[in-house]
C-alpha cells in the first residue's frame, strides 16, 4: 500500500540526475572488458569458495568466460599451458585480460568491477590479500622506487591504489597483451624455481614472482588494490585469513 503523497512530475530518474558521464567513465563499462577467468586447481575446491565465486559481479553484456580450470599440474606450469591455449586460439587470444583466480581466495562480489578501475595505468592490478596464519604479509610486493628490484612486502595504503613490484596471483587482473611480448621466453612466463647457484647459493621463487621480476625487467607496472578485500582460506583449520 502505497503512503499518502501528492504527486509531481518528476521523472527523469536518479542515474540520470547523476553525474553518470564521470561515473560510467570510471567504471570503464562502456568499453571493451572482455576476460578470461583461469584457475589452477587440484581438483578439489572448497565448497566455501565456489560459493563465494558464484557472487562474483561481471560487466554488463562483456564477454567474460570462465573460470578455466587447469588441474593436476604444477602451478606455474599450469599458468604456462593456458595462457599458451589462449594464445593460440584465434578468438580467445583478442580478449583483453586474463584474470587469475586461485582455488583458496574469496574476492568481494565487486572485485572484479572495481580492478578495471585502474588497469589503464598499470599492467596488471591485484586484489589486497594476506598469506595465511598469524603474523601474516600483505601480498603486495615491492617499493618500484626502491632499487635494485625487491619483494619486500609492502605497507598497502588504505582503501587505495599501490603502486608495487609484484603480486599474489588468487585475484589480479593482467592485460593479455603483455603475454604477447617477444621479450618474454614463449610458454614460459612463469617457473617455480628452488636450485642452489655455485658462487651465489641458494634460489628460491615462486612462480608469481618469477613473471613479475621478468616482467619489471620490462617496464611493465603494477599495483594492488587495497579497496579489493580478498580472504585467504585455509580448508584445513576452515580459517579465512
Amino acid at each position: 500500500m502505497t503512503r499518502p503523497q501528492i504527486l509531481v512530475p518528476d521523472n527523469a530518474g536518479v542515474h540520470n540526475a547523476s553525474d553518470y558521464s564521470a561515473r560510467l567513465e570510471k567504471h570503464k563499462t562502456y568499453r571493451d572488458l572482455s576476460t578470461i577467468i583461469v584457475c589452477p586447481t587440484r581438483g578439489m575446491i572448497p565448497a566455501r569458495i565456489v560459493q563465494n565465486w558464484q557472487g562474483l559481479m561481471r560487466p554488463m553484456n562483456q564477454q567474460v568466460i570462465g573460470p578455466l580450470f587447469m588441474e593436476g599440474m604444477e602451478v606455474g606450469e599450469a599458468y604456462n599451458q593456458v595462457l599458451k591455449m589462449i594464445l593460440e586460439n584465434p578468438e580467445l587470444a583478442k580478449f583483453k585480460y586474463i584474470l587469475t583466480l586461485e582455488e583458496d581466495n574469496a574476492p568481494p562480489p565487486d572485485g572484479l568491477l572495481k580492478l578495471y578501475e585502474s588497469i589503464d595505468e598499470y599492467d596488471a592490478i591485484g586484489a589486497l590479500y594476506w598469506t595465511k596464519g598469524e603474523g601474516g604479509q600483505p601480498m603486495c610486493y615491492g617499493d618500484p622506487n626502491v632499487m635494485p628490484i625487491n619483494f619486500i612486502p609492502q605497507i598497502p595504503q588504505p582503501d587505495t591504489v599501490t603502486p608495487c613490484n609484484g603480486l599474489g596471483m588468487g585475484f589480479t587482473l593482467f592485460r593479455l597483451e603483455m603475454f604477447k611480448d617477444k621479450r618474454f621466453t614463449y610458454g614460459e612466463w612463469f617457473k617455480t624455481i628452488q636450485e642452489v647457484v655455485p658462487g651465489q647459493g641458494a634460489r628460491s621463487y615462486t612462480q608469481d614472482l618469477w613473471f613479475f621480476q621478468k616482467a619489471r625487467e620490462f617496464g611493465y607496472k603494477f599495483a594492488c588494490d587495497s579497496r579489493v578485500k580478498v580472504g585467504h582460506y585455509d580448508s584445513q583449520t576452515q580459517i579465512m585469513w
